[in-house]
């Protein structure tokens, strides 16, 4: 070995040292390369989504609806009463308060990102934002709107509402229905589409992610979690069983059993499927699960382990991998979370 690569190896080493007594720079330096490549072969960031040309006047119009609670019987609720755009697109609640203050039977998710989910609901009954936006209004336990014609009629009395929709619905002759009242919903929540840290990670900045982060990153695709949480919102494309490896409820206490998919199709062997959450802004949403039944994002991080592949992680995995998580945290500006009224 040549006395320049003897040298080269030791001022390297000393530099490792002097970054990072516990080697995480070496770490990074020695890995950065082949995980980068990896982690782009899993995910992709915000920017290589197509995004719709967004009318900028229907935008207005779904921001003015998502924050009005005329949209609920008695007008004690909006659209942003469970999905709160200053706390990341949610309550913080296991389940959220309908109009009359009775409680849902499922954990809200975050409305940042969801259009980027190729269905909607933890059973995926609705195939878009568009559709989605319609289910709580007329859920009796939500919104409590008793059917589309109530809604029309009410939101036809308001000038405001008659000016905004004919501005976008230039060619209806009566531009107030229920489609377009969801349809200017879903163009709204099409805009809350923050990039994280990890975004620029995957579009070529390396010092994006801390060295802690990288091997969370790491871990993440190792262990597996990217079977179900890949892709551009690192989830929310499939249905999967909750408990492949056990029973869910035993492992997070839950005191409800939920069969999920199956309530809905009516199919046993869809016993407790539910579609893949996506993990965007995980750090900020909780509680976890459908049920809202964990509060602590590492506990969740080592049930999902231990549940959906039958790995028992150690507790420094588990650290980095919630490190890691923080990473996909973004926020949009304070103008888009102010109510219009």
């Amino acid at each position: 070995m040549s006395k320049k690569v003897i040298l080269f190896a030791v001022l390297s080493m000393f530099i490792g040292c002097k970054k990072d007594k516990s080697n995480a720079f070496e770490f990074v330096q020695k890995g950065n390369s082949e995980l980068f490549t990896q982690a782009q072969t899993f995910f992709q960031p915000i920017s290589s989504v197509e995004l719709p040309a967004l009318d900028s006047t229907k935008v207005a119009l779904g921001k003015h609806l998502y924050f009005d609670t005329r949209l609920s019987k008695e007008g004690n609720i909006s659209c942003n009463s469970c999905h709160n755009l200053n706390t990341y697109g949610v309550d913080n609640l296991a389940f959220s308060p309908g109009d009359d203050g009775s409680l849902g039977g499922r954990n809200s998710p975050t409305v940042f990102h969801a259009a980027l989910h190729s269905m909607q609901f933890w059973d995926g009954r609705a195939k878009d934002v568009e559709e989605q936006a319609g289910g709580p209004i007329l859920n009796p336990v939500e919104h409590n709107i008793k059917d589309e014609k109530e809604l029309e009629e009410r939101l036809r009395k308001v000038d405001l509402y008659k000016e905004m929709f004919a501005a976008v619905y230039q060619t209806d002759r009566q531009p107030i229905t229920f489609k377009n009242i969801t349809n200017a919903i879903g163009a709204f929540e099409r805009t809350l589409m923050p990039a994280s840290r990890f975004d620029a990670y995957l579009e070529g900045d390396r010092d994006a992610l801390t060295a802690q982060e990288q091997r969370g990153l790491e871990a993440f695709m190792t262990v597996g979690c990217t079977t179900c949480h890949s892709g551009v919102a690192l989830g929310g494309q499939m249905f999967q069983k909750f408990g492949l490896y056990g029973d869910y409820w035993v492992e997070t206490k839950s005191d409800k059993v939920d069969k999920g998919l199956a309530d809905l199709s009516k199919k046993e062997t869809e016993n407790y499927f539910f579609k893949v959450p996506g993990l965007r802004n995980i750090a900020h949403t909780g509680p976890y699960f459908h049920d809202g039944s964990v509060q602590d994002l590492k506990e969740a991080v080592r049930i999902m382990a231990s549940l959906q592949t039958n790995i028992t992680l150690t507790q420094e995995q588990i650290e980095d991998i919630t490190v890691f998580l923080g990473s996909l945290s973004s926020d949009i500006p304070e103008e888009v979370k102010k109510s219009p009224f």
